[in-house]
């Protein structure tokens, strides 16, 4: 039944004892010109009561609702035919008392507190004209009405307050056992495949030749499957969000440093997957115009309206007019890859390369969708919105903030 299961048993509670207080209403009251016709009106009020509370178990649908909402209203405005004349502004109350209280809390909770009012106002507007207003007559007391009104604010508030609390329970339990079946996992690996592959990187290396090759590349797998085990699962922050730190930290490896927030990067979940696939094709640029033994490093930083991804590599840089050419010859690693991506996005790519020094390749994409923004490149010793003119890069870096550069070696795509 979930969390609002106690909320239905309490408003099946509230119409029984409600129905009792409008029983003993109209025995005690010798004002009612109809009596029989009350007791009537009462009965049809016990058997929807019934109804209701069962009706409600199975199940909650809006035409249920519309139905429970149709028959308050209708046993409310069949109340003065009982009463008489007297049920005008300071005579009786009318027999469904507080029982028509029973429909908004129902709305309340199973819509929010915008149904709640809904439904508040309009048995307030039908109690208000049983009561005698036919115009803005002052002299008719609206405590009620403002009552009811609020408690369908307030039930439907607090109804979702729950379901809300409820997620995030059933979140947290969700990871405190993936945490649990994640830490058993990394002891088992750990005991086994770990050690295998350090023995593996150890004898390859004492051996040399061809197992040296082998032996780097079961390093690198020791390395990634380490920071695959070490990492926390990805947390999100609300529904569509991803930590796109969590995902670049798989990347690491023997040759890729990766350094991450303690905190999530958020994005949402399509940018997040964009983004780390960016920055994946820039690596394998970086293997296959740097060689196998090159270095890079991948630095994350978010300053709360944008996630700034960069990749540097210790290589020999990029040629003046590289990235043009390659455009131009149709080789679209840099243009498709990681540029089209990156401005589908709403972000911008800024490639940063000296030859003999290395290459830089910053990523921004903001966290909220932007719509798609033209990225600026830089190629050889000069900077440019895409043709490779502008002003010198010893100029551009100082115009760039310090906190993203100095971190880390240089490091980037080389097309």
């Amino acid at each position: 039944m979930g969390t609002d299961g106690p909320f239905w048993r309490a408003i099946a509670v509230y119409r029984v004892a409600s129905l009792a207080y409008a029983a003993l209403l109209l025995a005690a009251s010798g004002d009612y010109r109809r009596p029989a016709l009350g007791w009537l009106i009462l009965g049809v009020m016990a058997l929807w009561t019934a109804g209701a509370t069962a009706a409600y178990r199975v199940a909650r649908g809006r035409a249920l609702l519309l139905i429970d909402l149709l028959v308050t209203v209708g046993c409310l405005l069949a109340s003065p035919y009982a009463q008489g004349p007297e049920a005008e502004p300071g005579g009786v109350v009318p027999i469904t008392a507080t029982w028509i209280g029973g429909p908004v809390l129902a709305w309340a909770v199973h819509g929010g507190r915008r149904a709640g009012v809904v439904a508040g106002v309009l048995l307030s507007a039908a109690d208000l004209w049983v009561r005698g207003l036919r115009g803005l007559d002052l002299l008719v007391p609206f405590n009620g009405s403002a009552l009811l009104i609020l408690a369908g604010a307030v039930v439907g508030h607090v109804a979702r307050l729950t379901e809300q609390a409820e997620r995030r329970l059933q979140r947290a339990v969700e990871m405190e056992a993936a945490g649990r079946e994640r830490e058993r996992l990394a002891r088992g690996i750990h005991d086994s495949v770990l050690q295998v592959l350090a023995l593996v990187q150890r004898r390859g290396l004492e051996i040399g030749g061809e197992a040296a090759e082998l032996g780097r590349l079961a390093g690198e797998q020791e390395a990634a499957l380490r920071e695959l085990i070490r990492a926390a699962p990805s947390a999100a922050g609300g529904a569509g969000l991803s930590d796109v730190g969590a995902r670049l930290r798989r990347l690491g490896s023997a040759s890729v440093t990766v350094a991450t927030p303690a905190t999530p990067l958020l994005l949402p979940a399509r940018s997040a997957e964009e983004v780390v696939a960016a920055v994946a094709a820039a690596l394998d640029n970086v293997r296959r115009h740097c060689g196998e033994g090159a270095l890079a490093w991948v630095l994350a930083e978010g300053d709360g309206g944008s996630v700034t991804v960069t990749v540097r590599d210790d290589g020999p840089g990029i040629p003046a007019g590289r990235l043009a050419e390659a455009e131009a010859a149709g080789r679209l690693g840099v243009a498709q890859s990681i540029r089209g991506r990156i401005a589908a996005l709403g972000g911008a790519v800024d490639v940063c390369s000296v030859p003999g020094q290395g290459t830089e390749v910053e990523l921004t994409v903001p966290t909220a969708s932007t719509g798609p923004a033209r990225p600026s490149y830089s190629y050889g010793r000069e900077r440019s919105a895409g043709d490779g003119g502008g002003r010198p890069s010893d100029v551009a870096r100082r115009h760039r903030p310090r906190s993203r550069r100095g971190r880390l070696r240089r490091g980037g795509d080389h097309g």
